[in-house]
């Protein structure tokens, strides 16, 4: 109940007492094994779908993505429509995932992992921070079952939410974040705010939530910030970033050995968070804070998959998706080949293969075909 009584309907779940009873555990909405990517009802690359935690654990799920369909907190709106896009834009894969083969890796992500989709959580459209108890909720109850939460978003705010109930459950200094984006995301407020898509790294510091020397931050290049006053504050906290003149000095090869190296020295656990925005707008138009000079999928691909691979993941967003602000599609597009690169890692480290910078050596020539 709110302040004058009106009843918040947003956070009333379905009632199902009488539905027909039914043995927990996914369901498959396909009709056909074989489908085209835009039939059927939409599910993350046509994975079942989970009610509730009871589903979940029956299921033994191994991953499950859930949207976070919110973007108050943003200056340009249109993040709120990324899971939906992110669910049903794609425009060349079919919905069998058991068919989808990694290409540079030869592995079948979907036939390794049990992935679902758990649906959205609950939001309400017109306060970010009443949502996030809501958000933190739901990533709890993926996580409390053995699970990986991947949260479709939505905007950067939901990161308080989700790294929050990650610290809180394995504890502090025990979690870090990998956090690719063309802004440090870190700042005190906002315009006054400090429940925003800029601030959840500043809340998440100085709440105590995560460490600073705990944040890995990949691609930062926006003339808007940080200016001098937070680039201090981001050295004080111990924040390690890698900003994107790095990248073009060193190469984004040497840059991504260094992160991973970050990212086991002293964490236990990893979040990956993934603002869309990293990418440079001629690859992800779609966003609602674009900056140029980003990297391509081409270097963000094998990133993803090989921190999935090569650390302990427990949980991943891709954040900032606006889909009405992009005609190609491309932005959705590589937003959910990220996503597929990074269950593509965590199949691979589930099956032990957690070599460094592991591809298939046919696959990447350092084989010839076999000639029978």
């Amino acid at each position: 109940m709110t302040e004058n009584g009106a009843e918040e309907v947003w956070r009333i779940p379905i009632d199902r007492s009488q539905a027909p009873a039914r043995e927990p555990g996914p369901i498959d909405l396909r009709r056909n094994f074989l489908q085209a990517a835009y039939s059927g009802i939409p599910t993350f690359m046509g994975v079942p779908v989970c009610l509730n935690q009871e589903d979940l654990r029956a299921g033994a799920v191994d991953v499950a993505v859930f949207g976070v369909p919110l973007d108050s907190s943003s200056g340009h709106r249109g993040a709120a429509y990324g899971p939906r896009a992110l669910r049903s834009d794609e425009r060349y894969l079919f919905n069998t995932p058991e068919l989808l083969v990694n290409a540079s890796t030869r592995i079948s992500p979907f036939n390794l992992l049990k992935v679902v989709d758990y649906g959205d959580a609950a939001v309400d459209i017109f306060s970010v921070e009443k949502s996030l108890p809501s958000i933190a909720a739901t990533v709890r109850e993926v996580a409390e079952v053995g699970a990986v939460p991947v949260i479709l978003g939505g905007d950067h705010s939901l990161m308080i939410a989700s790294v929050g109930a990650l610290a809180d459950m394995y504890g502090p200094d025990k979690v870090g974040v990998v956090h690719f984006d063309a802004h440090p995301d870190c700042h005190e407020h906002i315009f006054g705010h400090r429940i925003t898509h800029g601030t959840p790294i500043w809340r998440l510091i100085e709440e105590k939530k995560i460490p600073g020397k705990n944040f890995i931050q990949v691609g930062l290049r926006t003339p808007t910030g940080p200016d001098d006053s937070l680039f201090n504050w981001m050295r004080r906290a111990g924040l390690r970033t890698h900003f994107m003149v790095e990248v073009e000095r060193l190469g984004f090869n040497a840059v991504l050995d260094k992160v991973i190296e970050e990212a086991l020295d002293g964490p236990e656990f990893i979040y990956l968070s993934l603002d869309i925005d990293v990418l440079d707008p001629a690859y992800a138009p779609g966003t609602g804070t674009p900056e140029p000079g980003g990297l391509t999928p081409r270097e963000l691909f094998p990133a993803f998959r090989r921190l999935c691979a090569e650390t302990n993941v427990i949980g991943m967003d891709v954040v900032e998706v606006a889909p009405h602000l992009d005609p190609g599609y491309s932005t959705t597009m590589n937003a959910r080949r990220a996503i597929f690169e990074g269950l593509t890692g965590l199949a691979m480290r589930k099956a032990g293969m957690v070599s460094t910078d592991y591809v298939n050596p046919i696959a990447s020539g350092q084989l010839k075909f076999p000639l029978t």
